[in-house]
């Protein structure tokens, strides 16, 4: 099977790279800087699961391709119409599209263009960022994709899949939950990427004391309340688990979105915090801290220019 990975950055330049490292066959779909330093560098992993140096095939947009059988969007939020757009060109009638992305409103418009019937569930947990020079920096334990038909069902595809991904230097995991899985998650990101952002620190700092734990719990349970008044299939009692686990976090661990926050660049508030917004009012759900963390971001956007 070929695979087309939609960008080379953090995400998708390390789970892409790790499949590469199999000996699968990937091809990362850039813009022409990052095709350029990655021709002069290679793409370079930096990890505490071991180290990778690779040469890629690369693809930048209007460039001519047969389709491939497997697209992977690694791309931020904010970029995904663009992304959508290079990306046509590449997809034919049976390509299978596989999301990365945090959140859960990508999804419609996925299914839009690409019909609902094409496109997995998909997510990822992990911690990376990429350095100046383009080297794909990787700090944790967890480097986990999780993928699946949205029906829940084992099928053969998703067997290839499964059978394709195994035994790479990453966990690529298969589920039949794989909606309640990308809500969990979107719960996880929305309010530990809330959190760091608004205060400006790690985990370890925002758990310290009294009432970071207790504004980081009631954030949850905003976001559950809004969650389930929605139907979304969360489990219950997410919330202290969730919570719980942010407890057990390395201290110096940071969401993604504060790492972008750190280095100037745009972050992902409309499509995770705001979109929750959006159903929490047509929930008619109350949501104090939900809003705290979303107007600091768009003020914060506001200041970016």
């Amino acid at each position: 099977m070929r695979i087309l990975v939609v960008g080379a950055g953090a995400v998708g330049g390390y789970f892409g790279g790790r499949l590469l490292e199999k000996g699968v066959d990937v091809t990362f779909l850039v813009r022409e800087k990052r095709k350029q330093q990655l021709e002069k560098r290679g793409l370079v992993i930096r990890s505490v699961h071991g180290d990778a140096q690779l040469t890629p095939k690369l693809l930048v947009a209007a460039e001519e391709a047969v389709p491939f059988d497997v697209v992977i969007f690694s791309n931020k939020a904010y970029h995904l119409p663009e992304a959508i757009r290079d990306v046509k060109p590449y997809v034919g009638e049976g390509t299978l599209i596989l999301p990365l992305l945090n959140g859960i409103a990508h999804m419609d418009l996925l299914w839009q263009e690409f019909g609902k019937e094409n496109v997995l569930g998909g997510l990822c947990f992990i911690e990376t960022t990429l350095a100046e020079d383009g080297t794909i920096i990787q700090s944790s334990p967890t480097h986990t994709v999780k993928f699946g038909e949205w029906s829940g069902e084992i099928t053969q595809r998703v067997k290839r899949l499964d059978d394709l991904f195994s035994s790479c230097n990453a966990r690529f995991e298969l589920s039949e939950q794989i909606v309640t899985d990308m809500w969990h998650k979107y719960l996880f990101i929305a309010a530990m990427s809330g959190v760091t952002t608004l205060f400006r620190v790690p985990m370890g700092l925002v758990c310290s004391g009294e009432y970071g734990q207790e504004i980081l719990l009631a954030l949850l349970k905003e976001i559950g309340a809004i969650m389930r008044a929605h139907g979304a299939p969360i489990e219950d009692g997410i919330e202290e688990k969730q919570w719980a686990q942010m407890n057990s976090m390395p201290p110096q661990m940071k969401s993604s979105m504060q790492r972008d926050m750190e280095k100037g660049q745009m972050v992902e508030v409309d499509h995770l915090q705001g979109y929750l917004l959006q159903l929490a009012k047509q929930h008619q759900i109350t949501t104090p801290l939900l809003k705290a963390v979303y107007h600091h971001l768009k003020l914060y956007e506001r200041q970016r220019g």
